[in-house]
C-alpha cells in the first residue's frame, strides 16, 4: 500500500475531487490542512515549491492539482 499524504484547504474544490477519487478507489491517506497547520504548509512548499493545493505526496512522488491519470499511475489503479 502506498504512503499517501494530501495537503489541502477546506474550500478547495480540487482537493475535494482528489479525496473523492481516493475514496472511490479505497486509497487510505493522511490529510494536512495547510490553512491551519503552518508546519504542514511549510513542508508542502518545501516538497512542491507550490502554494496552491492540492499537493499530493505518493511515496515521495509529488503531484500538484487533481490529475486523475497521474494519481492512477502512481497508485497502480
Amino acid at each position: 500500500m502506498a504512503n499517501v499524504t494530501i495537503y489541502t484547504t477546506p474550500s478547495c474544490v480540487f482537493c475535494k475531487m482528489t479525496k473523492a477519487f481516493f475514496a472511490a478507489n479505497n486509497v487510505q491517506y493522511a490529510e494536512k490542512n495547510v490553512a491551519t497547520d503552518l508546519e504542514a504548509r511549510k513542508a508542502m512548499v518545501e516538497k512542491s515549491g507550490q502554494l496552491g493545493v492540492p499537493v499530493i505526496d505518493i511515496d515521495g512522488a509529488i503531484t500538484v492539482g487533481f490529475d486523475k491519470d497521474r494519481l492512477s499511475e502512481l497508485l497502480h489503479i
